[in-house]
């Protein structure tokens, strides 16, 4: 007598469940890359204020003149109601007195910094602030490294009160427009 043996299987068990997973492994992948491209995509905008030349006098750190004031309330009124996430102001006395009543408006504390370190603020600017609007207030030689750092560009120092706006994206080249106050 013979036994009989059970069919053998022909058919491989397919899992029911792979598509499924695949298309939501998929779709997961496809949300992650957004958030990084969007996250990683933000525009760094820094307004280089440049407050003029201080009037020609004996002493070495001059403050401001009645003209450097009315620039200082254009620049406020200009300004004012602006989102602001950072001020610098370098250490001589007509950038701090003429920040000072934007700082004021803005409700915002200034970092200060010296000539001395104005070539590495661009990089540090980049680095603590990106995707954040950030205002810098520098006269004479700082404004022109802060504005070259930034740019890539070398800019001329101007005779009177500027505003240089620069639009550093994080993928593209920098922006920069010329403002006079």
């Amino acid at each position: 007598m013979r036994l009989m043996q059970a069919p053998a299987v022909t058919r491989r068990r397919r899992p029911f469940f792979a598509p499924v997973w695949l298309s939501l492994l998929a779709f997961l992948a496809l949300v992650v890359l957004t958030w990084s491209f969007w996250h990683d995509g933000r525009t760094t905008l820094v307004l280089v204020v440049y407050p003029g030349k201080a009037p020609l006098a004996t002493i070495a750190d001059p403050p401001i003149t009645p003209e450097g004031e009315a620039r200082a309330q254009r620049l406020v009124r200009l300004l004012e109601g602006s989102t602001v996430d950072a001020a610098y102001v370098s250490d001589d006395r007509l950038a701090q007195q003429t920040a000072g009543p934007l700082l004021e408006a803005l409700h915002r504390a200034p970092v200060r910094f010296s000539v001395e370190q104005a070539g590495q603020l661009a990089a540090r600017l980049l680095k603590e602030h990106a995707g954040s609007t950030v205002i810098v207030m520098a006269g004479g030689e700082a404004a022109g490294q802060v504005l070259s750092g930034l740019s890539g560009s070398t800019v001329v120092t101007p005779d009177q009160a500027q505003l240089y706006v620069v639009s550093v994206p994080r993928f593209g080249q920098a922006r920069l427009l010329r403002l006079h106050l």
